[in-house]
């Protein structure tokens, strides 16, 4: 062969070497576990029962999904001949659009059930539906008020259960926000995550994982709206089994401090209307601004699971390239994607395993 071909060849080689680095940034040799790792047929109603390598596991089959389809354009028919039942008690636009789409893109066919068509509890208990729905799809997600609606159907159901959000977690979220950080960072080990807000559903699905992917945690919280102690206590064990740190405080600023992330929530919930008014004035000082991130890392980022009230976060933060709330909202759709098809088959990713 001519110096002249070889000269051509090295530099195609080097071309698509950088085209692969780029387009596969965050990925790496990762842990050799993770690919013996399998989910099939469990259900996700919280992350406190999933291990570290489980959900390792779970964002690399995300990222995978959404590098193959997104980016590499290819058409994954993984779900075909499967379907969801949507159950939403609560509505929403990012968990019903990113399921719904999701499960579609994926070949499947998801069925979106509101109160108008399912009644949890009401006009059938939540036992006959899980038996029901179990003879007529493959999947359940339901977007719940009640955490113990959750734990009824997975005990009765005979597929899997997916926690679409309920009063104590909201697991699917907090997917989305990893992969997040992941993407952006490169890795998650060594990364703080200040949680400055209510401590809420959004803080106790972090709180059953962060330690799991070697994250520190710094809560803010105004005095009578703080985490569950239950939730608190499994904490604190997670932190000390997995070497991380653990912070729980009434001041903004002492969790922003030496922060990378800066992470808030709604302040008043669905359901929690009456209280506005209250929640208003004991959140006041709370808002996140550049003032609270100046004393945080020279890198810090925000994020925000949606919708966002003014109150929460201002507008210099929220629409600033240190926010990240848009990537977010979308890995709604390839974190649930990803979960779909590790409950649902034996699917391996094909790219590299993620840094973690």
């Amino acid at each position: 062969m001519s110096n002249k071909m070889l000269s051509v060849n090295n530099t195609v080689y080097k071309c698509f070497r950088t085209f692969q680095n780029s387009s596969l940034r965050g990925f790496g040799t990762g842990s050799p576990s993770l690919g013996s790792v399998s989910l099939k047929g469990r259900s996700c109603l919280t992350l406190k029962d999933f291990s570290s390598e489980e959900i390792k596991r779970l964002l690399w089959v995300s990222g995978d999904l959404k590098h193959r389809i997104k980016h590499e354009k290819q058409y994954l028919p993984l779900l075909q001949g499967k379907s969801i039942a949507m159950i939403f008690e609560k509505r929403s636009t990012r968990t019903r659009m990113s399921t719904e789409t999701g499960f579609a893109l994926l070949g499947g066919h998801p069925c979106f059930l509101t109160s108008q068509d399912i009644h949890l509890g009401v006009n059938e208990s939540s036992t006959d539906t899980a038996r029901v729905l179990s003879g007529l799809c493959d999947i359940v997600l339901a977007r719940v008020y009640g955490h113990s609606t959750l734990e009824e159907l997975d005990k009765e159901a005979s597929i899997p259960i997916i926690n679409g959000l309920s009063d104590l977690y909201h697991p699917i979220q907090i997917l989305a926000d990893y992969l997040t950080l992941q993407e952006h960072y490169g890795s998650l080990s060594g990364l703080t995550v200040s949680w400055i807000g209510d401590g809420n559903n959004v803080l106790h699905s972090f709180m059953m994982s962060a330690a799991k992917l070697g994250i520190h945690l710094k809560i803010a919280t105004p005095k009578g709206y703080g985490p569950e102690q239950s939730v608190i206590q499994e904490a604190q064990r997670l932190s000390k089994e997995h070497g991380t740190q653990l912070l729980l405080t009434a001041d903004p600023m002492e969790a922003a401090h030496g922060s990378n992330v800066l992470v808030t929530d709604t302040w008043v919930s669905m359901g929690q209307e009456e209280e506005k008014k209250k929640r208003l004035n004991d959140f006041k000082g709370y808002q996140i601004t550049m003032q609270t991130g100046s004393v945080a890392k020279p890198d810090w980022t925000f994020l925000h699971c949606l919708p966002r009230k003014m109150e929460e976060v201002d507008d210099e933060v929220f629409y600033s390239p240190r926010s990240l709330v848009f990537p977010e909202a979308e890995n709604r759709k390839w974190t649930i994607m990803g979960l779909m098809v590790s409950l649902l088959t034996d699917y391996s990713p094909q790219i590299p395993m993620l840094k973690f």
